[in-house]
């Protein structure tokens, strides 16, 4: 099997803002407060057929740096195995400035593309 989008993440400097916006075009309720960030999403909740979208405050956004980035989660295996296979597939290991304390690992695709391999499996729809 492969991975799935669960989630896009992107950037911004209000994410309340942001929220009510992309809720009203999509049709998408709040789902979940994580500090200053807001997760939305289909009225169904998490793991359906779309991703979420995490709107993440930052109040600085770096120039050249792109504001998107996109969240996996597998389908049919767990994260380890996960990431031992896009480890294969050529997907590098990125330093963003983790903690090391992250549920989550922060890859590179092969053209340096950040990208991250979430914790949770979804089902594979």
């Amino acid at each position: 099997m492969a991975s799935r989008i669960g989630e896009l993440v992107l950037e911004c400097r209000d994410p309340e803002l942001l929220a009510r916006f992309w809720c009203e075009v999509l049709d998408f309720v709040e789902l979940e407060r994580d500090g200053d960030d807001i997760e939305i999403g289909p009225r169904e909740g998490f793991g359906g057929a779309q991703p979420t979208i995490v709107l993440s405050r930052n109040d600085d956004p770096q120039p050249g740096k792109p504001r998107l980035h996109i969240d996996v989660n597998a389908t049919d295996r767990d994260q380890d195995a996960e990431l031992e296979r896009l480890l294969k597939l050529g997907a590098r290991p990125a330093d963003i400035g983790q903690t090391g304390e992250e549920s989550w690992h922060v890859l590179a695709d092969p053209e340096g593309n950040v990208f991250c391999l979430l914790r949770r499996r979804l089902n594979p729809l």
